[in-house]
C-alpha cells in the first residue's frame, strides 16, 4: 500500500509579476524556469523521490508489466528491405540491444551485408542517443547522418566514407539532422537552427574536404513564424528548400546538377496559400489550397513556369474529401485521401483509364503509402493496421492488383489472437451538435454495464490526425479488462481541414469540450463510468488534459499528462522559447489582446482553482525542447497548494531525456509500464 505518512514536496513561493495589456498576473513559481539553479534541480529531485516512494508498492508490478510487454516484442527484428539506387537498405535490431543497426546489401538480398551504422556502439557512454537524417550520395559512396545525445533535437551532422569506413572529422553543429546531397556527390545541403529558439532558420552548403566554418549560407529565413528544410525531389533532378509556417508555404528549387547556382522561388509566399510540390517528367504536381480549396486539390505546371498563374487543375477540390498526399510513378499517380475520417488510397493510371481504390473493410484502421523511392515500377508499398490488427507492410501490383504481405508484426508469447478483440467506431454529439467519432477496442466478452475501466486518448492540435494504430504494449491493459478509445476531436484533421480550423485559434475550446462530450457519451452508453474513466494526452494533448481537469474534474478517475503544454500564455509571450513564434497561427499571438484574453480563459496553469482534481500522473523531460520542463513543474506546484482532495499527484521528470522520452526501445517501455501501473493501481488490479 502507499505510504500515507509521506509528505509531498512544496515548492517555495517567489511572486513574480507579469503584465500585459494592462492585466497583471502573479506567477509564484516562475523561478522554476532556471534550469541551472541548484534549487530547481533539488525540487525536481524531491518530486521524483516522492513519486518513487509513493509508488514503491507497485515497483514489482511495474517490472512484471515491463517484462510482459518486452516479451511480446521480437527482439531480433528487422524492417522490410527497400531498394534504392542499386542497394537494399535494412534496419534491424539484435536481441537484448536497445538501438537499431542500419545496413545495406548491393543488388541482391543474398549479397554480403554492409553495416552502415551500429547505433548500439555509437550510443555507448550516452544516456540518450538518436541517429537521424541518414542521407546517401547518388554514387553510393558517402553517408551523411545526424546525432543527438542530449534530446533537445539539436543534431550534429557528420559524414561517413562508405568505401573506406572512415567518419570524416568535420562536424556540422546545431542542425535539424536533415541533409541532402547534390548530384556531384561532394556538396551537401543542410538546415541549421537558431541556438536560442531552436527554430530551423538557415540552409547551408558544405563541400567535402572543407572545414565547417567555411560552409556557405545559402538561405536565411527572416520571418520568425517560418522554419526551413532542404531535400531532393524523387526524380533526383531538383534540390528543394521548403519554408513553412502553420498557414503558409514557399518553395525554392535548384537543379541538383548545378549546386553552386542560385535557388529560384517556385511561387512566392502569399499569406494563407499552402502548397507542396512533386516533380515528374517536365512538370511539377502541386498539392494546394489555392482558390479556397479548403480540403486541398491537385494541380500541375511546367517546370519552367512555376508561378501560380500557370497552375492547372488535375484533381478538383471536394468538400467532403481531404487530399493528403500523392506518390508519383512512371505509369501511375497514387493519391492518399481521407473521407469520413478514414484513409483511402486511390490508384490513377496516367493513361486515364481504370482508376480504382484499394479496398479496406474496417472502420478502425489506418492505411498509408510507405517507402516508394522507385519511379519505374508497378509496385506500390503501403502499410495497414488497426486497433486489433498488427501492422503489415504490403507490396501491391497496381497493374495485376496482386497483393503480397511482406511482413506482419509478430506479437510473441503465444497468447495474442486478433480475433479475441472487438473494434468499434461510435459517434458522440458535441454540445454544438457536431458528431465526433470515437474509435475503440476491447476484449470480446466485455459487457456495457458501466463498470469497465476505459482509457480515452486524444491529441487535437496542429491538424494532426489520430489514426487507429496497433500497439502490442496496449494489450497489457486490454487483457486486464480495459477499453481503449481514441476521441477524434476537432483541432486534428481527422474529418478534413475544416475539422482542424474549428479547433484552433479562437475556436480552440472546441477541442476541450469535444473531449468532455466524448467522455460523457461513453459514460451514457455504459461503456464505463466516472469511477472508471481515465484520460491521456501528451504535449498539446497534455494541454487538453490540463484543460479538461479544470473544466470537468469529476468525470475522470485518473489522468495521464505527458510533457504537457500547460502554461500557454507565458510561453506564447516569450519569443526566446523554442517554437513559440512559429505557433502564432495555431494558438494566436497573445501580444494581440483578443488572443491574450482567449488563451488566458483556458490556459491550464492560469485556471487552477481550489477544487477536487482527479488522480494525476504528469511526466516531463529536463531537456525537452518542445515543452519546457518548467511548465508541468509549475503546474504541479500550483495544484499541490490549491487542490482540495487527497488524490494522487505525481510529477515524474526524466533528468536525462527530452520531449520524446527515453531513446532506447526498452527504456521507453519502462516509461509505459509506469503509466500502466498508475492506471491499474487505481483500479485495484495488482497483477
Amino acid at each position: 500500500m502507499p505510504n500515507a505518512s509521506l509528505k509531498a514536496p512544496v515548492a517555495k513561493i517567489i511572486p513574480h509579476t507579469l503584465e500585459k495589456h494592462g492585466h497583471i498576473r502573479i506567477d509564484n513559481y516562475y523561478w522554476l524556469n532556471e534550469r541551472e539553479n541548484p534549487e530547481v534541480i533539488a525540487y525536481l529531485d524531491e518530486e521524483n523521490e516522492y513519486y518513487r516512494q509513493s509508488t514503491a508498492h507497485t515497483k514489482d508490478f511495474q517490472q512484471d508489466l515491463f517484462e510482459e510487454m518486452k516479451a511480446r516484442i521480437k527482439e531480433d527484428d528487422e524492417s522490410v528491405p527497400y531498394f534504392y539506387n542499386g542497394y537494399y537498405y535494412i534496419t534491424r535490431f539484435e536481441k537484448g540491444k536497445d538501438y537499431p543497426i542500419h545496413s545495406r546489401k548491393k543488388g541482391s538480398m543474398d549479397a554480403k551485408e554492409e553495416i552502415l551504422f551500429d547505433c548500439n556502439e555509437m550510443a555507448n557512454g550516452h544516456a540518450y542517443f538518436n541517429l537521424s537524417g541518414l542521407s546517401i550520395s547518388e554514387d553510393n559512396t558517402m553517408a551523411a547522418f545526424g546525432v543527438d545525445t542530449v534530446s533537445r533535437r539539436q543534431y550534429t551532422i557528420q559524414i561517413k566514407n562508405l568505401i573506406s569506413g572512415e567518419i570524416l572529422p568535420v562536424k556540422l553543429e546545431n542542425t535539424t539532422g536533415g541533409s541532402t546531397w547534390a548530384s556531384d556527390n561532394k556538396t551537401l545541403f543542410y538546415s541549421r537552427k537558431d541556438e536560442v529558439t531552436l527554430r530551423a532558420d538557415r540552409i547551408y552548403k558544405h563541400k567535402i574536404g572543407t572545414e565547417a566554418e567555411k560552409d556557405t549560407l545559402v538561405f536565411f529565413e527572416k520571418d520568425e513564424t517560418f522554419d526551413v528544410s532542404v531535400y531532393k525531389s524523387k526524380s533526383k533532378k531538383y534540390l528543394i528548400i521548403n519554408s513553412g509556417s502553420t498557414m503558409t508555404t514557399e518553395y525554392q528549387t535548384l537543379l541538383s546538377a548545378t549546386p553552386d547556382a542560385k535557388f529560384k522561388v517556385f511561387q512566392k509566399r502569399t499569406r494563407g496559400l499552402e502548397y507542396s510540390i512533386s516533380h515528374y517528367g517536365e512538370h511539377f504536381y502541386i498539392l494546394t489550397n489555392k482558390d479556397k480549396a479548403t480540403n486541398f486539390k491537385l494541380m500541375k505546371t511546367h517546370e519552367l513556369a512555376t508561378s501560380k498563374d500557370n497552375w492547372e487543375d488535375v484533381i478538383a477540390h471536394r468538400d467532403n474529401v481531404l487530399l493528403e498526399d500523392i506518390d508519383i510513378f512512371k505509369d501511375y499517380l497514387v493519391v492518399s485521401e481521407r473521407f469520413n475520417g478514414l484513409n483511402n488510397i486511390r490508384i490513377m493510371p496516367w493513361s486515364g483509364k481504370g482508376e480504382y481504390y484499394l479496398p479496406f473493410g474496417s472502420e478502425t484502421y489506418m492505411a498509408y503509402t510507405t517507402t516508394n523511392l522507385d519511379f519505374d515500377t508497378e509496385i506500390l508499398r503501403y502499410s495497414y493496421q488497426s486497433l486489433a490488427t498488427p501492422v503489415s507492410v504490403i507490396d501491391f501490383n497496381m497493374k495485376t492488383k496482386e497483393k503480397t504481405v511482406l511482413k506482419e508484426q509478430e506479437v510473441l508469447g503465444g497468447k495474442f489472437d486478433k480475433n479475441n478483440y472487438t473494434e468499434e467506431r461510435i459517434w458522440a454529439t458535441a454540445k454544438d451538435g457536431t458528431q465526433v467519432p470515437i474509435s475503440m477496442v476491447y476484449r470480446k466478452g466485455v459487457k456495457r454495464n458501466g463498470k469497465n475501466p476505459l482509457l480515452l486518448y486524444a491529441y487535437g492540435s496542429y491538424g494532426v490526425t489520430m489514426d487507429c494504430h496497433f500497439s502490442s504494449v496496449r494489450l497489457s491493459l486490454l487483457d486486464r479488462g480495459f477499453i481503449f478509445a481514441i476521441a477524434h476531436i476537432r483541432g486534428g484533421e481527422d474529418l478534413g481541414r475544416e475539422w482542424y480550423d474549428n479547433g484552433k485559434l479562437l475556436k480552440k475550446k472546441n477541442t476541450f469540450t469535444d473531449f468532455i462530450d466524448c467522455s460523457r457519451f461513453v459514460i451514457s452508453q455504459k461503456y464505463t463510468s466516472a469511477e472508471h474513466l481515465y484520460a491521456e494526452g501528451g504535449s498539446a494533448g497534455g494541454l487538453l488534459m490540463g484543460a479538461i481537469v479544470n473544466m470537468a474534474p469529476n468525470l475522470y478517475k485518473g489522468v495521464i499528462a505527458q510533457v504537457p503544454f500547460v502554461d500557454v500564455v507565458t510561453t506564447m509571450l516569450d519569443d526566446t522559447i523554442p517554437l513559440t513564434t512559429g505557433e502564432y497561427d495555431e494558438w494566436g499571438n497573445p501580444n494581440i489582446k483578443k488572443y491574450y484574453n482567449y488563451m488566458l480563459s483556458y490556459s491550464p496553469y492560469d485556471n487552477v482553482v481550489a477544487q477536487e482534481y482527479p488522480n494525476l500522473y504528469i511526466s516531463t523531460g529536463l531537456h525537452d525542447s518542445q515543452v519546457q520542463y518548467w511548465e508541468p513543474a509549475k503546474w504541479v506546484a500550483k495544484l499541490r497548494i490549491l487542490k482540495t482532495d487527497n488524490n494522487k499527484l505525481y510529477l515524474d521528470t526524466n533528468m536525462e531525456a527530452g520531449h520524446g522520452g527515453a531513446s532506447g526501445r526498452f527504456e521507453a517501455i519502462k516509461e509505459i509500464a509506469k503509466e500502466f501501473s498508475f492506471l491499474l493501481d487505481l483500479e485495484g488490479i495488482k497483477k
